[in-house]
């Protein structure tokens, strides 16, 4: 097993339960955890079967930036359910997305929402 971690990646969605939000968009910010099934692509030096980061990054940017979801956790679970369509490799995948914009009466720094999804 090994973990791949990707770390804030930024990328500009229209995700949102106001219709404003899904309209003109804002920001998020998106962490991935990847858990492999097995440590293969490490012994091997194979990266065939290894995770390459940088087609993870462009399964998490068309989700955030082609889907047009009202709750957080759907994009996230979208995110979850691509990354191991793409890499069934992959045991595991935890998104983390944060979005600084919130429309609230009071001081926050960000709403972050974290999901879990197994291979099953």
């Amino acid at each position: 097993m090994a973990k791949i971690r990707i770390h804030n990646m930024l990328f500009y969605g229209f995700h949102g339960i106001y219709e404003y939000e899904r309209e003109q968009g804002q920001k998020f910010f998106v962490d991935v955890e990847l858990v492999t099934k097995d440590n293969k692509a490490a012994e091997t030096d194979d990266p065939k079967i290894g995770i390459d980061g940088a087609i993870v990054y462009v399964v998490v940017r068309d989700v955030m930036e082609n889907e047009r979801c009202m709750l957080l956790q759907t994009v996230a679970t979208h995110v979850n359910k691509k990354i191991i369509e793409r890499f069934p490799q992959i045991a595991e995948v935890t998104s983390t997305i944060r979005k600084y914009s919130v429309a609230v009466q009071g001081s926050l720094d960000c709403v972050e929402v974290e999901v879990s999804t197994k291979n099953e």
